[in-house]
Order: C-alpha cells, then structure tokens, then sequence
C-alpha cells in the first residue's frame, strides 16, 4: 500500500601493507504539504563505535574506498550505504571527527551497519588519470554511469558482508540523483531510497543555471572548465556560508564543524599541498549533468522506483528546488512508501548544522522511514 505520509518545512581489497587494513576507534498525488520545525537534538545511544577503512573493486583499475562504522551492540536495522555528492567526498562529509556530527556514527549507535564510499575522483578512490592532466585538456569528468558502477560494486560488497540481500542507500544532492538512478536499475537490491536536497529532471528555475551556462549557446553547460576544478579550504565553505541566512555563522554551524568539513575535504587529496593555495581536485561531470537536469532532461525516471522512498529537502537549500520534490513525489507510483519532508529553514548542509538547525529533524526521520 502507497503511504503519503509528512510534508516537513564484488572483490574486497584491503591495504596489504603492514597496518593498512584496520579496524580503529575515532583516531582514524502526495498529501498536502506541513512544515516542521527543527528540535533540540535527542541523545543518541552510546555504544563505542569502531571503523574498517577498505578498497572493493569496481572496473578494471578503480578502488573505491569503503569506510564501514559499527557499534559495538549488535545491528538491529538495514545495513546502509552513503553516498556524497559533487562537493568533498564521504569521509569530510558523513564521518568528521567532531563530537556529535559524525552522520554515519548516529545511524551506527541508533542499530545500523553504515558505510561510506567515495565514488572514483573523489577523497581516497581511485582517482581517473585525467585529473592528473592539466584541467582544461579533457571534458568534465566522472559520469553518472561511472558512478553508478561504483555504487554497484559496492552494494555487492555490503549484501555479501551483512549477508543482507537489501542496502539502504542515503544520497546527498547529486550523491541522491546517483542513488536514485541506481536504484531505478537495481530495485531488487535496495531497501529504502533517501535523497537529501537532490535534483529531479525538472525544466523549472535554477540559481546556478546562468553560473553553468555556455554563454555563447544559451540552454547549453559549459564545459570549458574542464575534467575537474580545484576547491581550496574556502571553497569549501564558500557555499555553506552563502547559505547562512545570519551574520555571526557560529549561530548556525559549530566553528569546530566547519573547520574539520574544510580541512578533511582538502586533505584527503593526496596531491592537494602542491598547490598554493592547498586544494583538492573535484571532477565537473556532476556540473554538467546537475545543469541538464535543472534544464528537465531525465537520466532516470521516479516511475520505475520500487522501493520505499523518501525525498528529503531543506527550505534554504540552494541546490535541489520545490518543483523537484513535487515531480518526484507524484511520479513515485510505484514505491510501496513515498515520503517527502521539507524542513524549514535547513539548508544544503542540514546535517553539518547545529542539531535545532536540522539535523536532529532529519535524523530522526531518516531512522523513522528506516524501520518501513
């Protein structure tokens, strides 16, 4: 039965060198729309957490890194796999090492088996040689295809790990619009469908459209920046604090928070202090297929999703718009449960922000929708 619920405001590589495989404690049509507003954060359980950092084998030549965190009390819900977006990889997004804010850290003390990847280009994966290249040689790199395979490879992982013959995936913004085309090919795979702040194929207003647009071909990207861009420490947080609709940021986001996000999404570019300033290189394919969805073209479509579905957006997000969650929330007719929250005054990166500023909410609905 279709559920219209609340409209809130397959190879394992370990390291082989000596120590590199490691198991370490931290040290390494849709019901009318209602707002919700943010709480104050509930206590977690506090069961000791540990992290296995691997390599699983995706295409000839590619590794992608997996970070797998588990408490120490027996997992009682769906294993589930997150995956970033076009910003830092996994690491600086789910798991910062700051009391509090490790995203996939909750879900392991709330009774979940969670693992982080990166997709190829990103953070510890294997990174195409084109970034090595200089930035305007080759086109923008990193496709939805590529990351879909990535993904695959390591849902394959984690079923034959758990012996789980279902993963949930959360994606965040393009990390959602990757896990939803996967999951359009792959139902039989996937328990639940979390996409935060993500974009659907809708032909609507964008506020990054005329940032991406070929000035000389109206309508089309511009791919003249080339295979990847190069973000420094500020970069990182240039969007974020944009996206802060207050002067003092402290208000909104711990100053600890925002310095880790920044530091570990620089530092896990191994090339990324030969440069000055010191910055890590992101792969631009996401750029590209972000605009061409912006623009309505559909890489995959809400109406071949079987699985229970939840679509998740902050009011203040700058990515993902309004007309997203309504075209995906009345195209999922086939998701047994198809959920859409927008919580007010959150913005893009919700789940980074001070508890009373989102996260707490999204959280807590994100492990409600889990137990479907």
């Amino acid at each position: 039965m279709k559920t219209s619920w609340k409209f809130y405001g397959t190879l394992l590589l370990f390291w082989m060198t000596a120590g590199q495989a490691w198991s370490a404690d931290r040290g390494w049509a849709i019901a009318a729309p209602s707002v919700k507003q943010s709480s104050p954060q509930a206590s977690l359980a506090s069961a000791a957490v540990s992290r296995l950092d691997v390599f699983v084998q995706s295409d000839p030549g590619i590794e992608i890194f997996v970070r797998e965190v588990v408490s120490s009390s027996a997992p009682t819900g769906v294993p589930i796999l997150l995956i970033h977006g076009g910003g830092p990889g996994g690491i600086a997004s789910f798991d910062l090492d700051v009391p509090g804010y490790s995203l996939a850290a909750d879900f392991a003390q709330a009774g979940h088996r969670v693992y982080i990847m990166n997709v190829r280009g990103w953070e510890r994966s294997t990174r195409p040689e084109v970034l090595d290249a200089p930035v305007n040689r080759h086109p923008p790199a990193v496709t939805s295809e590529e990351a879909v395979r990535d993904i695959d490879a390591v849902v394959e992982w984690i079923r034959d790990r758990t012996e789980q013959p279902h993963v949930a995936l959360m994606g965040w913004a393009t990390g959602g619009h990757w896990a939803g085309l996967y999951t359009s090919r792959y139902n039989d795979r996937v328990s639940h469908l979390i996409m935060l702040n993500s974009l659907y194929g809708v032909d609507a207003s964008w506020p990054l459209t005329e940032r991406f647009e070929n000035p000389d071909e109206p309508g089309t990207f511009d791919d003249s920046g080339g295979a990847y861009r190069l973000v420094d420490y500020s970069g990182f947080l240039r969007g974020w604090d944009n996206s802060i609709p207050v002067d003092d940021k402290a208000q909104w986001r711990d100053p600890a928070v925002a310095e880790a996000y920044a530091r570990t999404a620089v530092q896990l570019d191994p090339t990324s202090q030969t440069r000055t300033p010191a910055s890590a290189r992101i792969p631009t394919a996401y750029r590209e297929e972000s605009f061409n969805l912006a623009q309505g073209y559909r890489y995959w479509e809400a109406g071949d999703i079987y699985t229970p579905t939840l679509v998740v957006r902050g009011t203040l997000d700058f990515w993902s718009r309004p007309e997203d969650v309504v075209a995906i929330s009345s195209e999922l007719v086939n998701a047994p449960v198809a959920q859409t929250i927008a919580i007010s005054g959150a913005t893009h990166y919700l789940f980074n922000d001070r508890p009373e500023r989102g996260r707490t909410v999204f959280i807590e609905e994100v492990l409600t929708f889990l137990k479907f």
